[in-house]
């Protein structure tokens, strides 16, 4: 537990997967601009997606894209408004036969901001003071397989492809049967990065030493940015896991690319198209995942993410062939210092 560690900012500098957004986007600015120029529009994403708020940019609503997912693949979940009572949303829970743990997740929000597992009424009351906007309620998925799945659909075609699959490893550590919690974390340089995290979460509870061999989930919610490890998992795409993909998309009128985030219960269910619950669809804004395998090379993952832009300019011009244009610079600006701010 006591050999030498490298300091947190030396990894961050050295293993991309850590940078600021803008610290790894910035190298990839030029050919974003060469894009801009081959579609004539400098917001040429925001109209990929027309049945999302901005295609999917920035500030989308979380519940109008959930009801325009075919029921099937949708757990249970219910929209609250902010300022909500605690009496009204226990009966709402009643009413959609909804237990405790439940996930709560801000209407907008992005990379898991405020997206918290509620274990009890206790903590719920607490995430309500906490939260001042509107609000989903939705069933946790027990299924063990976190996956994000990335699929587009040309206009002009009736069918789609699978195109990134990022499994998710969440933040854990296992029992040594003399090390703590605390101790077991700083021996992990992933779980290092949510040391300070889990000290205000867990408080005294972080001193816990665990038995050997036992494996203790530290945090539910499947995001990079709170210690989830992305795994690449694009060995898994094939033919039939597109047919699936359109049958999921394809009933979302004016849906053409975006990723999928979703737990199943088995990959072989998954091939089956069973057994699949999908937690949320982001648009335009959303990133191969993969790419963020720590196997990964930085300028693998340009490759890729390049890749991305391009079948959304392409997309873009095809929807601008059938007069559906992007949305006005101007309008995308002021979002995004609405957003920012």
């Amino acid at each position: 537990m006591n050999k030498l560690q490298l300091p947190l900012w030396l990894i961050k500098l050295t293993h991309f997967e850590y940078w600021t957004w803008w610290m790894f986007y910035i190298p990839l600015l030029p050919y974003w601009l060469y894009q801009a120029a081959r579609t004539r529009s400098l917001t040429f994403f925001t109209n990929a997606d027309p049945c999302i708020d901005y295609g999917g940019f920035f500030g989308e609503s979380k519940i109008d894209i959930l009801k325009q997912i075919p029921d099937d693949f949708l757990p249970t979940y219910f929209f609250v408004k902010k300022e909500t009572s605690l009496a009204i949303i226990l009966e709402k829970l009643k009413e959609n036969k909804l237990e405790f743990p439940i996930i709560c997740k801000p209407n907008v929000g992005e990379r898991g901001s405020q997206v918290e597992k509620i274990i009890d009424q206790f903590a719920l009351e607490k995430y309500l003071q906490n939260l001042q906007e509107d609000f989903i309620i939705q069933e946790f998925i027990t299924f063990e397989i976190e996956l994000g799945i990335l699929y587009y659909r040309y206009p002009n075609q009736q069918k789609g492809q699978v195109s990134s699959i990022t499994r998710k490893e969440f933040l854990s550590v296992t029992g040594d049967g003399k090390s703590s919690i605390e101790a077991l974390m700083q021996a992990n340089t992933r779980a290092r990065f949510q040391l300070e995290t889990m000290r205000l979460r867990l408080g005294e509870k972080i001193h816990e030493v665990i038995p050997a061999g036992e494996k203790r989930l530290l945090e539910p919610i499947g995001n990079h940015c709170r210690g989830t490890k992305f795994l690449d998992n694009n060995f898994l795409i094939n033919e039939k896991l597109n047919q699936v993909f359109d049958k999921i998309a394809l009933p979302i009128e004016g849906f053409h690319y975006g990723r999928f985030d979703m737990k199943v219960k088995s990959i072989e269910d998954l091939y089956e198209g069973k057994n699949i619950r999908i937690m949320e669809l982001n648009g335009v804004s959303s990133e191969p995942g993969h790419i963020y395998d720590p196997k990964n090379t930085v300028w693998n993952a340009y490759r890729d993410l390049a890749r991305h832009w391009k079948i959304i300019a392409d997309i873009s011009i095809q929807q601008q062939q059938k007069g559906i244009m992007p949305i006005e610079t101007k309008i995308i600006w002021q979002v995004a210092r609405e957003h920012f701010a």
